[in-house]
C-alpha cells in the first residue's frame, strides 16, 4: 500500500496532535503537495541547509522537524535567503516538509520526557501539566541515586552529541544533586516556577544573563537550583530516535532515518 503526505500528516496528527501546540507555534505541513507519494523520510531537528541537502541526496520524499521553518513571518521566499532557498531545494525535489514542535513537547514521550527519561529520572512528571497529568512542559523527577553537580555535568556531556559551548553550569561543583527539573529546548520562561526552585538542579537551553543571574543569586540568599545550560539542538536531538520509532509503528514499510548532522549554529569558542 502506498503512502501520501496526507497519511503521514495524519500520523503526526495523531502522535502529536496540533491541539497541544502553543498559540504562537506554526507547527504542521509546511510544504508539500497532500497527494504526492511518501516512501522515504529524513527526522532532524532544524530545517537548514545542510539537512535539506541530506534529505534531498538521500531521496526523501519528506523532512519532519522539530524547529516550524516559518515561525516568523517573512515577506519573501527569494532565493537569496535562508528559507526561500531551502524552501525551493525541497519543492524542486518533491520533498515535503512538516514541523511537530510545542506539540512535540508536551506529549508523555515528547522532547523533555525523553531527555528525562535517558537521565534516568524515577516518577518524572511535568513541571507545567497540560490535560492530563503525563503530558505539559517540562519534567521534574529524581535520581535512583543521588550525585553531585559536577558529576551530572560530566554525564551530560557524555549524554549529549558534542556542541562547541558545551555544558555550562552555575553551582557548586560539589553540591549535592537529587530532584532534577528540565525542559528540551529553551527554558528559561520556568526559573521562578515552584518546581523548578524546589529542584536541586534545572537543566534547560538558551539561559540568558539577567533570568540566570536572578536565579543564582536567589540560591545563594534563599533557595533555588543550580543551573546546567547545555545546547538547545542537543537536547532536542535526543527525542528524534523516540519520534522515528513511533513514525515506524504508525506507518510501516515506510524508510525512516534520524539526521546526524549537527545543526547547533556555534563552530567553535575560545576559552579564557
Amino acid at each position: 500500500m502506498s503512502l501520501t503526505v496526507a497519511d503521514v500528516n495524519a500520523a503526526v496528527e495523531r502522535l502529536w496532535p496540533a491541539a497541544g501546540a502553543e498559540a504562537w507555534d506554526a507547527a504542521g505541513l509546511i510544504a508539500g503537495d497532500l497527494g504526492a507519494q511518501v516512501s522515504s523520510i529524513l527526522i532532524a531537528v532544524d530545517a537548514v541547509v545542510d539537512t535539506v541537502d541530506e534529505a534531498v541526496a538521500a531521496g526523501a520524499d519528506l523532512l519532519l522537524v522539530h524547529h516550524p521553518l516559518l515561525l516568523r513571518g517573512v515577506t519573501s521566499v527569494a532565493g537569496d535567503t535562508y528559507k526561500g532557498a531551502v524552501l525551493s531545494t525541497l519543492i524542486r525535489a518533491n520533498c515535503a516538509l512538516i514541523a511537530a514542535h510545542t506539540n512535540a513537547d508536551v506529549v508523555s514521550t515528547g522532547t523533555s520526557a525523553t531527555f528525562a527519561a535517558k537521565l534516568g529520572l524515577v516518577q518524572p512528571r511535568p513541571i507545567l501539566v497540560g490535560d492530563d497529568p503525563t503530558r505539559g512542559i517540562g519534567r521534574i523527577g529524581r535520581l535512583e541515586q543521588p550525585t553531585t553537580l559536577g558529576r551530572l555535568a560530566r554525564a551530560l556531556g557524555e549524554l549529549l552529541p558534542a556542541t562547541a559551548n558545551g555544558i555550562r553550569v552555575s553551582g557548586d561543583f560539589d553540591a549535592p544533586v537529587s530532584t532534577i527539573a528540565l525542559c528540551a529546548g529553551a527554558g528559561g520562561s520556568l526559573l521562578a516556577d515552584p518546581a523548578v526552585r524546589s529542584a536541586d538542579v534545572y537543566i534547560t537551553s538558551d539561559l540568558r544573563h539577567h533570568p540566570a543571574s536572578e536565579a543564582r543569586e536567589n540560591a545563594r540568599v534563599g533557595y533555588g537550583p543550580a543551573l546546567i545550560d547545555v545546547s538547545h539542538w542537543a537536547s532536542e536531538w535526543l527525542w528524534l530516535e523516540t519520534a522515528a520509532a513511533e513514525l515506524r509503528a504508525e506507518l510501516p514499510g515506510l524508510k525512516i532515518t534520524v539526521s546526524d548532522l549537527r545543526t547547533d549554529p556555534w563552530d567553535f569558542v575560545v576559552t579564557q
